[in-house]
């Protein structure tokens, strides 16, 4: 498959969400978005965020691409079930094949899942001095199931589209509504409610804790007791990893963050401010001067920020 969760050469490429009840696509200019559409999906084209239906969805990126007159590179998110994200510690080591020789041993026991199916990816996040006096180098570790990530290549590229790099959508969500008004000394929650509810923990730009809720649709049912109760037990797993901080607030996004009485109900539960983000985060809205359903664009937005990094 030869494809990796990032690509220095994706510059200029479509931010592509493949969300379960929607297309959405997105492309950026320096600091607005230069290109955005979305298109309502048939359903079981994706089903809890993996391909269900695979001629359905090459159908859909076909028409879709060619109705919106849309580059055809693009950069594609992922979120469901197959992918496990897991932080490491290693001692320092500038030389990259020997640190990715390194994150590979290393994941052979963190990952619970055998490395020859699945597509691994790393990043450098920071550095802390542990107890001892050691300095540690802080990675996150991607690991992918490597027919899954396939389906979704071979889809996009029956449709004629060039896929030129992937990314979790939780780190898509992070580069995107990322702000300097929270302080690198304390985390946030990123609560992204769509074809499934991805919850992101993120110190400044790193994110370091990511989890998909499985079944959990748009959020539309999703009660604020039983989304709060899931939000906790990421916060609870994440507090208990190496270097983790207080978290601060939690910021909802996607089409089903806006129901009534959701971001009220979580703050009273989790007794932390609750507020809804901004679409585009920092990103300026294109000339039309505003996006159809812009709820829909915030995934493609930081997959778009991705390639053009």
């Amino acid at each position: 498959m030869g494809l990796s969760f990032r690509n220095n050469g994706a510059r200029g490429s479509v931010g592509l969400d493949l969300d379960c009840g929607y297309l959405a696509a997105v492309q950026v200019s320096h600091d607005h978005v230069a290109r955005a559409a979305s298109v309502p999906l048939e359903p079981g084209a994706i089903a809890d965020g993996e391909v269900g239906d695979p001629a359905a969805l090459t159908a859909a990126l076909r028409e879709f691409f060619k109705r919106e007159s849309l580059p055809r590179s693009v950069w594609l998110g992922i979120a469901n079930q197959q992918i496990v994200l897991r932080r490491l510690e290693l001692p320092p080591i500038e030389d990259a094949d020997e640190r990715a020789a390194a994150v590979r041993f290393q994941a052979a026991e963190a990952i619970p899942m055998p490395l020859d199916d699945v597509v691994l990816d790393h990043q450098v996040t920071g550095q802390r001095t542990d107890e001892e006096g050691h300095i540690k180098m802080q990675l996150i570790v991607v690991a992918a199931r490597r027919a899954m990530v396939g389906a979704f290549v071979d889809c996009v590229r029956e449709a004629g589209l060039k896929p030129v790099g992937m990314d979790l959508d939780a780190f898509a969500l992070v580069r995107a509504l990322g702000t300097p008004s929270v302080s690198d000394e304390r985390a946030r929650v990123y609560c992204h409610l769509a074809g499934v509810t991805t919850l992101a923990i993120a110190v400044g730009s790193a994110c370091h804790f990511s989890r998909v809720l499985p079944g959990s649709g748009s959020g539309q049912e999703t009660s604020p007791e039983v989304l709060a109760e899931e939000i906790r037990l990421s916060v609870d797993t994440y507090a208990h990893l190496p270097g983790a901080v207080e978290v601060a607030d939690v910021l909802l996004s996607g089409p089903g963050s806006r129901r009534d009485g959701l971001a009220e109900g979580l703050a009273e539960q989790l007794s932390v401010e609750v507020t809804h983000a901004q679409p585009l985060g920092h990103l300026s809205p294109n000339g039309s001067g505003s996006i159809d359903e812009p709820d829909r664009h915030t995934v493609a937005a930081g997959l778009a920020l991705g390639a053009a990094a």
